[in-house]
């Protein structure tokens, strides 16, 4: 299976209303500094603390595996108000899916385990939201 990252990385990328690129402002487990060459205005997925992969005993090799995954996806935007649309926006979006398959996986459930929340003012002024989503995957 691949990361929890890569997955949801690949769901934000198919919404076409977010308009987002990955390596240019739409990034996997590290969010990348601020320079000449990426924008102040960047979404970053950050696979976080889990919960134990369940042990289910099954004939079925495909039923012993289920994961309980954590990850947090963060905004940094220049605007608040913008940064504060665009995270509301990528929480509505990915909040009560289930029974989707991405890149081999099942996701059976996708649920917001916090509301979008301001994170910090970064040292270039830029606004930093967050928001976790639990993951039930096999």
């Amino acid at each position: 299976m691949n990361a929890p990252s890569e997955d949801i990385k690949d769901m934000l990328l198919a919404e076409s209303s977010l308009a987002l690129t990955f390596a240019t402002d739409l990034f996997m487990a590290q969010e990348p500094a601020v320079d000449d060459t990426i924008s102040d205005n960047v979404v970053t997925v950050l696979d976080i603390g889990s919960f134990p992969t369940a042990a289910l005993l099954s004939s079925n090799e495909n039923d012993t595996h289920y994961e309980y995954k954590v990850v947090q996806i963060r905004v940094r935007n220049r605007s608040y108000t913008d940064g504060w649309e665009l995270i509301q926006n990528i929480h509505d979006l990915l909040h009560g899916r289930a029974q989707e398959t991405w890149n081999g996986t099942l996701y059976t459930a996708i649920y917001a385990a916090s509301s979008p929340e301001m994170l910090e003012w970064d040292r270039n002024g830029n606004a930093i939201f967050f928001t976790n989503l639990n993951l039930q995957r096999r």
